[in-house]
């Protein structure tokens, strides 16, 4: 006679080859579609909140190249009941007023990925060179910013920050394509070469997005680049301002 221990087991084992039989689809969270068009997870409030949505994101992408499908969906779950829930900078608050009133505050005159920002209106405040901020930038502010080009656009956003290079060089890696993760579609840009926003809510590159398609992606996942001083100086040449 079989236990109901036995068919438990077996029912829950049968469930485990389904479910690691099938593709876990990171793009199904739809992430980056949620981050450019709704507002809540615009502004400094919750960027943290978006920093660590796409911490998930990548930690999925980990789980699905180890083959673990199911883990990889659950995690999924997890990430699309936090994509629609409310956003780190409300938790807490129940005045469904004054909850109303962060939500007016935070949404911005044009959305995240928009095809022009704000620099040509007239009450648009100067950019800064990450030198003349104070106080002093901190690495966790620059990863997972947004990064538009001198004309106002979108390009992509900073995903990682190499420091304390001997020729005194340091560099964001610039996410440019599909789910912004580093390495395919990336750029490297020089730090001494962004500008940022006053709000630092946004960095500025010296290029167009044009000029963008002459840029080098970053050649390798690994960073050997950094021991190629050639391709440094002919990719830091294309953020030189004229």
């Amino acid at each position: 006679m079989i236990t109901r221990t036995a068919i438990l087991c077996a029912f829950i084992a049968v469930g485990g080859i389904t479910a690691a039989s099938a593709e876990c689809e990171i793009g199904d969270a739809k992430l980056e579609e949620a981050v450019q068009q709704n507002p809540r997870f615009r502004g400094p409030t919750n960027s943290q909140y978006v920093r660590d949505l796409r911490n998930l994101r990548d930690a999925a992408l980990t789980l699905r190249s180890y083959g673990r499908h199911e883990d990889c969906e659950r995690l999924l779950a997890n990430i699309r009941e936090l994509i629609a829930g409310p956003p780190m900078g409300l938790l807490g608050d129940n005045d469904e007023e004054e909850a109303d009133k962060q939500n007016a505050a935070s949404e911005p005159k044009v959305k995240r990925g928009a095809a022009t920002g704000t620099r040509n209106k007239k009450d648009a405040k100067p950019l800064l060179r990450i030198d003349e901020l104070a106080p002093a930038l901190r690495t966790d502010e620059m990863i997972g910013s947004e990064v538009r080009s001198s004309d106002d656009t979108i390009v992509g956003e900073v995903r990682n920050i190499v420091f304390g290079t001997k020729d005194g060089r340091d560099y964001a890696v610039v996410a440019s394509g599909g789910f912004f993760t580093t390495g395919k579609d990336s750029i490297v840009v020089p730090v001494r070469s962004l500008m940022i926003s006053q709000d630092r809510g946004s960095f500025y590159l010296s290029i167009t997005k044009e000029a963008m398609k002459a840029v080098p992606l970053m050649p390798d996942p690994d960073y050997n680049w950094l021991s190629d001083p050639t391709w440094r100086t002919r990719n830091d040449a294309f953020f030189q301002k004229p």
